[in-house]
């Protein structure tokens, strides 16, 4: 076989043992973690992302669903806290203070909660509830996330 024959062969299988490993990588399991109780039992943990999510659906059964098309404004920005400001703009009309609160879940997933104060006797008068997820980044990698509104509730 000549030089370049052979050269042609190396390259091709290691094209192939690549391709090969990363379809491996792909349809790899994830583990599944174990706990040691205190008295020396193990227990695996196995649905730790569906009761995040049942816990964030939980909070939700307070709310009353707000359908994002009654949003008037942008349901896409980079600012948690600005967006969810921005869909609930007509609050800053009843008077009384706001305070925001943001919680971020997981790194792709944050819950901003408005409380609005009515004003003279301190007591909560509305309560909005916005989640939202990142569905990429702008032009720039160094730039922020975009956040999308994904739900909206409201409760009185």
């Amino acid at each position: 076989m000549s030089a370049k024959l052979k050269f042609f062969l190396i390259v091709i299988l290691s094209i192939f043992a690549t391709a090969g490993a990363g379809v491996y990588i792909i349809q790899r399991q994830p583990s599944t973690p174990i706990i040691e109780t205190s008295d020396g039992q193990t227990q695996q943990v196995r649905a730790i992302h569906q009761s995040q999510e049942v816990v964030a659906y939980l909070e939700r059964s307070d709310y009353k669903t707000i359908p994002l098309e009654k949003i008037s404004s942008s349901l896409q920005g980079s600012d948690p806290a600005t967006l969810a400001l921005n869909a609930f703009d007509d609050i800053a009309s009843v008077g009384g203070t706001r305070k925001v609160e943001v919680a971020y879940p997981q790194r792709n997933q944050a819950f901003v909660t408005i409380t609005q104060i009515k004003r003279g006797d301190d007591s909560v008068g509305i309560k909005y509830r916005v989640e939202m997820t990142t569905f990429g980044r702008s032009l720039f990698i160094s730039s922020p996330p975009v956040w999308q509104i994904v739900w909206a509730g409201v409760k009185s």
